[in-house]
């Protein structure tokens, strides 16, 4: 893979400011539409930022690990970026996209790369209901909100939540719940990736709820529409020996051994 004209992307940390420096005294910035590939310097989340904002480029994206977890990024290496880059793997993501209506009825769209995630508002438990396309999956789920995940971030707040870490190349999604009162035993649901989900707030005035595509927020929700759009397509660049698909069968490995 051939891959020489790089345009970085550089968070704007204490920790990155004097790797900017090092890189612009190694490296030429192309401008992206004449790169070959973007080059992410930072965390998971200012890759997730990133990806959203260049993908109107159509490149591919290699993340190196300024942030803290670093799961969607390699190690960072500023010696060999273009070696490394040669000789990286290309996996191949979709995101979930989210119809949003919210209380006044206004309609917003958003994609997620790792999940969209209902939240209680309040101090009081949230009022769901849960469709799996028209037929009724939860009735009523109490609870402190619920995750719709996808494969590459199931192992990210769904995780946390106790929630199933999916292969990345599975073609399946995660509805895990948030601390469920009722019902109480409910761990949640697998579903195919070709599923269309709804999810409705069935008291938007006394427990309103909040919508969050991975970092961006949407509040007082009525319902949300989810459904994994295969039109778009995020390119993402992993070394040899640290692709995604390994450091997510990793992560299941030490979910069964814990």
């Amino acid at each position: 893979m051939i891959l020489k004209r790089i345009h970085f992307v550089i968070d704007k940390t204490n920790k990155t400011k004097s790797l900017k420096k090092k890189i612009n005294k190694i490296y030429k910035n192309y401008p992206p539409k004449k790169s070959d590939v973007i080059a992410v310097l930072g965390g998971d989340g200012f890759m997730l930022q990133t990806l959203k904002k260049y993908h109107k480029y159509k490149k591919p994206f290699y993340g190196m690990n300024g942030g803290t977890f670093g799961f969607l990024m390699n190690k960072l290496k500023l010696q060999n970026i273009e070696k490394n880059i040669a000789k990286s793997k290309m996996v191949t993501i979709s995101p979930l996209e989210a119809k949003i209506t919210t209380n006044k009825n206004r309609i917003l769209n958003a994609f997620a790369i790792n999940e969209v995630s209902l939240l209680r508002q309040s101090r009081q438990t949230a009022y769901l209901q849960i469709l799996n396309s028209n037929s009724v999956l939860i009735k009523k789920l109490i609870s402190d909100g619920v995750i719709i995940s996808t494969p590459a971030g199931s192992t990210a707040y769904n995780l946390s939540v106790h929630g199933p870490i999916l292969s990345i190349d599975s073609r399946k999604i995660a509805i895990t719940p948030i601390s469920p009162f009722r019902p109480r035993r409910w761990k949640g649901k697998i579903l195919r990736s070709t599923t269309s989900i709804k999810i409705i707030n069935l008291n938007t005035k006394k427990r309103p709820v909040s919508a969050v595509a991975d970092n961006v927020e949407f509040r007082n929700i009525k319902s949300v529409k989810i459904k994994t759009n295969n039109l778009i397509k995020f390119k993402l660049l992993y070394d040899r020996n640290n692709s995604l698909s390994k450091k997510i069968k990793l992560e299941q490995i030490r979910k069964q051994t814990s």
